[in-house]
């Protein structure tokens, strides 16, 4: 199922979408696709990063995250090898979130054609700016993938109409200025960012970078958001390591506290 589709079904049914992110290859690649797996039980969409060396947006939670994948000689071949496990025992969509470099030095020709015959939906791609991708987003289109790309409480309306046109699947709103991590509480710039873009873009709002609990993601989807994008309070279960079962457990039990808050 596109990721817009699935946002618009549930959409229907009154629920706020939840996606999930996780690092591909945190701790090994068998365990990666058993935590995608236990958090689609709850999660709507599923986004997959791809471990990076300089992961500028990120906060430390997600680059400790890329460490422990990389220490490990993780390549981006081990991350579609991963989509390619998961799809064939679910149809939940997920994104790949990358940074350009990955794309570039892979060849975006083979990096897109590998990402769609893995079982990819969509990709966001967190450095590339809209008037620097024109055939990224073309070839994506052409491969029918949808492209996420975001946008900050800075960015100017005119720039807000931009980049929603680039967009597929769901604009991603950055919460606040800064890098990610999981925050007390959500900033009245996320609100202030969510209500301008409800006037400006076409595309489902998902608003991400800070989001961790069930009260605060409530207060966005009641705010007007499609969604929310929660990472760092799933990576944080992760880093603890205390066991492949107890992870697989917590995982799933913080999936669905927040996948709860998200029923209207």
């Amino acid at each position: 199922m596109r990721i817009s589709d699935k946002i618009s079904e549930l959409r229907e049914r009154g629920e706020g979408a939840l996606v999930t992110f996780i690092t591909a290859g945190d701790q090994n690649k068998d365990l990666t696709v058993e935590y995608l797996k236990a958090l689609c039980d709850s999660a709507d969409i599923l986004e997959l990063g791809i471990p990076f060396s300089d992961p500028v947006a990120d906060g430390k939670t997600i680059q400790a995250a890329d460490i422990r994948a990389l220490t490990n000689d993780f390549r981006v071949s081990d991350t579609f090898e991963i989509v390619e496990r998961f799809k064939k025992e679910s149809d939940k969509p997920l994104v790949l979130m990358t940074y350009y470099n990955s794309i570039y030095v892979r060849g975006m020709e083979k990096f897109l054609t590998e990402a769609k015959r893995a079982g990819a939906d969509g990709l966001i791609v967190v450095d590339l700016p809209v008037e620097e991708g024109r055939e990224y987003i073309e070839r994506c289109r052409e491969l029918n993938l949808q492209t996420i790309f975001l946008s900050a409480p800075n960015t100017s309306d005119e720039r807000m109409r931009e980049i929603d046109h680039a967009t597929s699947g769901f604009l991603y709103l950055i919460s606040l200025y800064g890098t990610t991590g999981a925050r007390d509480e959500i900033s009245k710039e996320a609100f202030l960012l969510l209500a301008r873009a409800k006037r400006i873009c076409k595309n489902p709002l998902c608003v991400g970078f800070g989001i961790s609990n069930p009260k605060d993601a409530k207060s966005l989807i009641k705010a007007g958001a499609d969604g929310v994008v929660v990472g760092s309070a799933f990576i944080n279960i992760i880093g603890e390591n205390k066991g492949r079962k107890e992870t697989i457990i917590k995982l799933k039990k913080k999936a669905e506290e927040l996948k709860d808050a998200l029923k209207r």
